[in-house]
């Protein structure tokens, strides 16, 4: 990887990496330290939100069925247990409904609808979904339905301008995730107590989703942590300690990686409303249940990650500057796990398409720079949705037009500019400061997340010894000393050696020898593995040292 060290501006290594993110002014270091939902209370204020409101209580008092039209990924599991529980606090006549990836596909569709109305529903309101379905919003219209939409997705658009669908009520805002959205509508028509518990949805899926964590998505997700870490969700009890976790030591890395593919899986491979079954629960025992049942579910998926990916890199012609990779033997759930690995490795954009026998399915991711939404957009004629983010982004097709589609992107990105995988690095750091104090002070920067990424250094001239693999070989392990040079040799492993580890580099272990210097990009961390409590490097990239 090319390695990019920001300019050092202060000898204060907690200063420069404030500078780094921006944040220079007291006011700022403030609330980035001890952010505060209420200090963006101007973005809480979304357009739309009185006129939804007044519907709902209108509902509430008549008595009519209100439909929470979610999706199945965490995000839109997470807003629909926001508003399910909400709206049933205030004494409304509930019910959630979540599409089937398989069946469905993604966000409102007419199916979803016809079923909604059959129950009986009057007022449907969507979260994390519904912003780009014109189509459907003119469908919900024709049965006689109150269509309340909320949602944080981009817009479609016709001649260059967003479409926004002929809804009762629209609240919408891209600052946010779904949830945070659903939170925003609910908030102000829940006891304070009610809407403060929620927000360890809203913390959950703003991580989940990969929103960048700073300003107002900050402040969500340091308050809703604190609340995480003191649940007494039984549904969210039953995960954590089917997770292998406890409680008082979830961060932004154990929702991310344990707690949300967890929530995920079951939208990937089955039915997610088993997902908000388990957030919505107040039976322990079927919240132990559900929560295996998420766990067991996840394993398969994992599995059926690996093979897949296996597969996907036979496919890459990695001269292109985009890889459009597609197989009917994959499953539509597990297609964006397969592009974003794919996006990450090669640093390329990245499409999946799981095929069908008419109709197939895309998934795709990008790098910074790249607008992928945009991109699939161009070829609308031959799409039959689409929607996302400029990072990530779902659209379906029909089978038959997979070549050109394939054909389309990879002529298009040809005049897309030539990335090589860049590494950001915050700041070189000599070997002595790398300690527990600064360890300490490094966690006051938590929550860590897109935005505010765990901060990356450099140490050079470190001398490495005790070169060995663990994980099969997977990962290479080894121990660094700084290099001194005593009566013309170079000092061997002291006693101030320090541990380091590179996961998914085993096969470095041929590339080094015992003694050699090396420039090493890394994350500190405290190694706590087995009652530890040391100081370890993380590390990200290897350079060799030719000099030494």
């Amino acid at each position: 990887m090319k390695w990019k060290i920001a300019p050092r501006k202060s000898d204060n290594l907690v200063e420069q990496l404030l500078i780094n993110r921006g944040i220079k002014t007291e006011k700022e270091k403030e609330q980035f330290f001890h952010p505060k939902i209420s200090d963006f209370a101007s973005d809480l204020q979304i357009p739309g939100i009185k006129r939804a409101n007044k519907r709902i209580l209108q509902a509430i008092e008549r008595g009519e069925l209100i439909i929470v039209y979610g999706d199945y990924d965490a995000d839109g599991i997470c807003a629909a247990a926001v508003l399910y529980k909400g709206l049933t606090s205030i004494g409304a006549k509930v019910l959630p409904y979540i599409p089937h990836r398989e069946k469905e596909g993604y966000g409102i569709s007419n199916i979803g609808l016809q079923s909604v109305k059959n129950s009986g529903a009057v007022v449907v309101v969507t979260v994390d979904n519904g912003i780009a379905a014109a189509d459907q919003a003119k469908f919900a219209k024709s049965l006689g339905l109150d269509l309340i939409i909320t949602d944080h997705h981009i817009p479609a658009e016709r001649k260059n301008k967003p479409l926004w669908p002929d809804a009762y009520a629209i609240i919408h805002s891209t600052k946010m995730c779904g949830a945070a959205v659903a939170w925003c509508l609910i908030k102000d028509l829940i006891e304070k107590e009610l809407a403060t518990e929620l927000l360890q949805f809203v913390a959950i899926a703003t991580i989940c989703d990969l929103i960048p964590l700073f300003d107002l998505n900050r402040a969500f997700v340091f308050e809703g942590l604190k609340i995480l870490n003191q649940t007494k969700n039984p549904g969210l009890l039953s995960l954590i300690k089917e997770s292998g976790i406890s409680l008082g030591e979830i961060g932004s890395f154990e929702v991310g990686y344990i707690v949300g593919p967890r929530l995920n899986a079951m939208g990937r491979l089955e039915h997610a409303i088993d997902s908000l079954r388990l957030l919505c629960t107040k039976d322990p025992v079927k919240a132990k249940r559900l929560a295996k049942l998420l766990a067991d579910t996840n394993i398969t998926r994992q599995k059926m990650t690996m093979e897949a990916l296996e597969q996907a890199k036979l496919l890459i012609d990695k001269q292109k500057k985009i890889h459009v990779i597609f197989s009917k033997d994959w499953s539509a759930g597990i297609i964006g796990l397969v592009a974003g690995r794919v996006c990450e490795e090669y640093s390329r954009p990245a499409i999946a398409i799981s095929v069908g026998e008419e109709i197939s399915k895309g998934s795709a991711r990008s790098i910074d720079g790249i607008n992928i939404i945009e991109l699939i957009r161009k070829h609308s004629d031959i799409l039959i949705d689409a929607g996302g983010h400029p990072g990530a982004a779902g659209f379906s097709l029909l089978s038959k037009h997979i070549e050109v589609f394939k054909k389309r992107l990879e002529e298009i990105a040809i005049a897309l500019p030539e990335e090589k995988k860049v590494l950001e690095i915050d700041a070189e750091v000599i070997s002595k400061q790398l300690n527990k104090t600064l360890i300490h002070e490094l966690q006051k920067f938590e929550p860590f997340g897109l935005g505010n990424r765990r901060p990356v250094f450099v140490t050079k001239n470190m001398q490495v010894s005790d070169i060995r693999t663990v994980g099969e070989g997977k990962h290479l392990k080894f121990k660094v000393s700084p290099s001194v040079i005593l009566s013309g040799a170079q000092r061997s492993e002291g006693s101030n050696a320090i541990d380091a580890i590179a996961f998914g580099m085993g096969d470095w272990v041929n590339l080094l020898k015992s003694g050699q210097m090396l420039n090493l990009a890394y994350n500190l961390e405290l190694d706590t593995y087995n009652g530890n409590d040391k100081v370890q490097l993380k590390v990200k990239d290897i350079g060799v040292n030719p000099s030494a």
